[in-house]
C-alpha cells in the first residue's frame, strides 16, 4: 500500500509517517520545505527508503495531484498556525483541493485528523478549554475545522474523521478509548504515538467508515 501523508512534518504527522513505514507502507509526504523534511527524517535513503518527500504546498492543486499519483489513499494531519485576528481558511481550502485531486484520480480512502471540539464534539473539553481556550484562542481555527469536516462529509470518499483529545508527546500506551458517544467526556489527553497507531490501523480496517470518533487515552 502507498499512502500520501499531508502535514507530515508536524508533531503528529511525523509519528504517522514513522508508524506507516513500520507497518510496511510506502509513504509519500508533501512538504513545504525539502530541507526541513530531510532534517526531520535524516539519512532518508538509508533509514527511510520507503519514504518519498515531495516539495509542495497543500493548497497547490498541481502539487497535490502530483504527490497523490500512484497512492491508495490519504492521511491528513494538516494543522495551521494560531490566528487571533484573521479568519482561518487554510484547512478547509487544502481539504477541498485534496478532495478534488482524489476524485480526479479515483482515490477513495481518506483518514483526516481534526480535533476534539470540532462539530458535535464541542463542549466536551472541560471547563477551561470549552469556556476560554476554544472560543477565545482557537475559535477561528475550529471554525475552519468545522468547514473542513463539512467538505469531507459532502464528498463521495471513503472517509474517517479522527478527533483526538489534547495531544501529548509521550510514548504510546496502547490504551485508547474510541467513541462517537461523547456523554461523560470532559477533556482528556492522548499521546501522538497512539493517534498515529490508530490512524494507520484505521486506514485499512475501516472500522469507523463515515464516522467521526473522538479518541483519547484511557
Amino acid at each position: 500500500m502507498k499512502v500520501l501523508v499531508l502535514g507530515a512534518t508536524g508533531g503528529t504527522g511525523q509519528r504517522i509517517v514513522q508508524e506507516a513505514l513500520a507497518q510496511g507502507y510506502k509513504v509519500t509526504a508533501l512538504v513545504r520545505s525539502l530541507t526541513k523534511g530531510e532534517a526531520i527524517f535524516p539519512n532518508i535513503k538509508i533509514l527511510f527508503p520507503e519514504l518519498n518527500l515531495i516539495q509542495g504546498d497543500a493548497l497547490d492543486r498541481e502539487a497535490v495531484a502530483g504527490a497523490l499519483s500512484g497512492c491508495d489513499g490519504v492521511i491528513s494531519a494538516l494543522g495551521t498556525g494560531l490566528s487571533l485576528f484573521h479568519e482561518v481558511t487554510a484547512l478547509s481550502d487544502a481539504t477541498r483541493t485534496m478532495i478534488e485531486a482524489m476524485r480526479q484520480q479515483s482515490v477513495h480512502r481518506l483518514v483526516c485528523i481534526t480535533g476534539m471540539g470540532a462539530g458535535d464534539s464541542r463542549s466536551h473539553g472541560g471547563f477551561i478549554y470549552d469556556r476560554l481556550i476554544l472560543p477565545f484562542v482557537l475559535g477561528k481555527i475550529y471554525r475552519d475545522k468545522d468547514r473542513q469536516e463539512a467538505e469531507i462529509r459532502a464528498s463521495n470518499l471513503d472517509w474517517t474523521i479522527v478527533r483526538p483529545s489534547y495531544l501529548t508527546n509521550g510514548p504510546a500506551t496502547g490504551n485508547i478509548r474510541v467513541t462517537t458517544n461523547f456523554a461523560g467526556i470532559r477533556g482528556g489527553s492522548i499521546a501522538r504515538a497512539d493517534v498515529a497507531n490508530f490512524v494507520v490501523g484505521e486506514f485499512l480496517q475501516k472500522k469507523w467508515l463515515h464516522k467521526s470518533p473522538l479518541i483519547t487515552n484511557v
